[in-house]
């Protein structure tokens, strides 16, 4: 009986662990890992999603990617691109949302396509043009410097635009995105400044600086920033003051609020900001 026991369990024992090697998958690395690129433009994110082929010593365009063919613009599935917010693509408006990113690469000029269907992948065959949300043609950029893996960037960011960027072997491919910056900012200001009640220092500090780093009215910007020092003086708010009190030709207001944010920035160890004051009273001090 015991040997009837124990040569059962080593039965079940066995079938154990050939039902575990059975389900266990052996994890190698990828030929085209998956890849994902996020940034913040203006006041959206955007994101991109997908799969980065290596050139492997091959010619890449007008190799094996043919000139001319659609091309899912990585490997794998569907390249995606998300927009948090509409923006407009390339001079397109586009709805916020998640579309497939297909190009068609040629010596001289690229189409780039966003389209609805996120589940084509590389079976550009069911592709339908009526599903496109928008295509546009860019001129590529031959580069002396060699991409070995594709790769989709951000580049040439300001505060409300980026250029979306794929490199691959000598090539470059560049397309605009533009998000909508100022009807946001200025209803902010209007609801949370102009409006608002128990305005902190940090939101008069915002709307002052918004207001000069865009050439708004000057005379409401010197009154915001005031009020934000009134409250809670720091370095780099009266750095801001002092700006604002320049461009109205203000210099020797300019000069105290610099001279401020000096003794402010010494306090707090900022070598940066003192060196950036003294550098503007002397400045000042010639248009005086």
């Amino acid at each position: 009986m015991k040997k009837f026991i124990t040569g059962s369990m080593s039965v079940v024992v066995a079938c154990l662990l050939s039902a575990n090697m059975a389900f266990a998958q052996l994890e190698t690395p990828q030929a085209s890992p998956l890849g994902t690129v996020s940034q913040k433009v203006g006041l959206t994110t955007i994101s991109v999603e997908y799969s980065r082929p290596s050139a492997k010593g091959r010619k890449v365009f007008g190799g094996v990617r043919p000139f001319g063919e659609p091309w899912r613009t990585g490997a794998n599935g569907t390249t995606k691109i998300t927009f948090k917010d509409d923006v407009t693509v390339q001079g397109n408006k586009v709805p916020a949302g998640e579309y497939a990113l297909y190009t068609i690469p040629n010596e001289n000029e690229w189409t780039i396509v966003l389209n609805k269907n996120l589940t084509l992948g590389g079976n550009t065959e069911g592709y339908k043009k009526e599903e496109d949300v928008t295509r546009f043609t860019v001129k590529p950029i031959r580069l002396t410097n060699r991409t070995e893996t594709f790769t989709i960037n951000f580049s040439d960011l300001t505060p409300a635009t980026a250029n979306v960027e794929l490199l691959w072997e000598n090539t470059s491919v560049k397309f605009k995105i533009v998000t909508e910056v100022e009807s946001k900012v200025m209803k902010q200001i209007q609801e949370q400044v102009v409006n608002g009640q128990n305005v902190s220092a940090d939101m008069y500090a915002a709307a002052a600086s918004y207001y000069y780093e865009n050439n708004k009215d000057n005379k409401l910007a010197l009154e915001w920033i005031k009020k934000a020092n009134e409250k809670d003086p720091k370095f780099w708010n009266m750095h801001t003051q002092a700006k604002i009190q320049a461009r109205a030709k203000d210099f020797k207001g300019a000069t105290a609020s610099a001279q401020k944010s000096i003794e402010l920035a010494k306090a707090a160890k900022n070598d940066d900001y003192v060196r950036m004051n003294e550098q503007a009273i002397a400045e000042w001090a010639k248009s005086k």
